[in-house]
């Protein structure tokens, strides 16, 4: 199954935010859980109804996201 199969958005559900599998758990969330050094398992025991599979589309939705082809400087 591709990962980011997993990812869904949908006006209904966090206000059209990207979330896993149409729960409402936003992939920004998510990263934000493991940038903040919560690792798979705590998650996973803390919100039993995820799989490790949505923690990892939501990085691949991340690594996704991030890659483009130029970047323009913001001027301030």
């Amino acid at each position: 199954m591709n990962l980011l199969s997993r990812i869904t958005s949908s006006p209904e559900i966090c206000h059209g935010k990207p979330c896993v599998r149409g729960l409402r758990y936003p992939v920004e969330f998510l990263l934000e859980l493991l940038s903040s050094g919560m690792n798979h398992e705590d998650i996973l025991a803390d919100y039993e109804d995820l799989e490790r599979e949505d923690l990892l589309a939501a990085i691949a939705w991340a690594a996704r996201l991030t890659r483009t082809k130029r970047i323009e400087p913001v001027l301030a």
